[in-house]
């Protein structure tokens, strides 16, 4: 009898392994069992190896080995002790609500654990099912939406530079808003360009040269980046087209002489005369 209580044991194991179905049971165990994509699986392992696993966003046809290359990279990174303690797996039949997030994920994710040190990983599959606000409530970023438009003025429709942008202000001020993106790439604040062509078109030509030297220094700001600036104040405001021409014709020239390397101090002088002459030129067309 007491030999027999072993292999009684066995037998459910031995059943359950049996009845699992094929996908689960023949899943790869190691990124070195999977096949393919033979670029991804280097760029992880790499990853893994120098202990700086980054947020990783794997998408693609069903089937393709997103779930198996993700549970693959967990059991090399953790031993099996510790993969209860270190890893949460949520699939598609866990709520998918903004509780899921209050709750379990930021419980498991502030949670120390005292066996091993390093980051945890939380495995979201089919991560596009969640709710929007759960999605949401996932982002660590505070960015207000002028700060989002500032963003997208400033990158050009170009996401890398938005993403380094996004990442440079989050990390030198915690706060995302317009002012901070613009402090931020050293570009002139929409209130700082107010007062710039506040000054050309109303001061005479003493007084606006000495405050906009000042802001430039104060601020660090570039006339090239002045210019950017107020081309586009330019073509908002409703000028004659007679102004807007000569305005836009003596912008090109000095942004074409700083291109060369001319005198910025000169150029200043350029644009602040091309204000003056406008303002008469508007109240001759007036």
């Amino acid at each position: 009898m007491e030999t027999s209580a072993p292999k009684q044991q066995q037998q459910p194991a031995a059943a359950k392994i049996r009845n699992l179905p094929w996908v689960e049971k023949y899943r790869p165990q190691t990124l070195n069992d999977l096949i393919s994509h033979q670029d991804i699986l280097s760029t992880i392992q790499k990853f893994i190896s120098e202990d700086r696993l980054p947020h990783l966003l794997l998408y693609g046809p069903p089937g393709t080995g997103k779930t198996s290359t993700i549970l693959a990279c967990a059991k090399q990174l953790y031993k099996d002790k510790e993969f209860g303690s270190m890893v949460l797996e949520l699939n598609a039949s866990d709520d998918r609500g903004i509780d899921i997030v209050r709750g379990p994920i930021l419980s498991f994710a502030s949670t120390r654990t005292i066996f091993k040190k390093g980051f945890k990983l939380v495995i979201l599959d089919e991560a596009d099912a969640m709710t929007q606000d759960a999605q949401n409530a996932l982002r660590r970023v505070d960015i207000t939406e002028d700060g989002m438009k500032a963003l997208v003025t400033l990158s050009s429709g170009d996401m890398r530079r938005a993403l380094n942008i996004l990442q440079s202000t989050n990390m030198a001020f915690g706060k995302v808003t317009e002012e901070t993106v613009y402090t931020c790439t050293g570009h002139p604040l929409k209130s700082d360009i107010a007062n710039i062509l506040d000054w050309m078109l109303n001061q005479d030509f003493t007084t606006a040269y000495r405050n906009i030297t000042e802001l430039k220094t104060l601020k660090g700001l570039a006339l090239h980046d002045i210019l950017t600036e107020i081309h586009l104040f330019v073509h908002r405001v409703d000028f004659p087209s007679s102004v807007r021409i000569h305005l836009l014709t003596k912008m090109a020239d000095i942004e074409y002489r700083l291109s060369v390397g001319t005198n910025e101090k000169i150029q200043l002088s350029s644009l602040i005369a091309a204000f003056q002459v406008t303002r008469d030129l508007i109240v001759t067309e007036a």
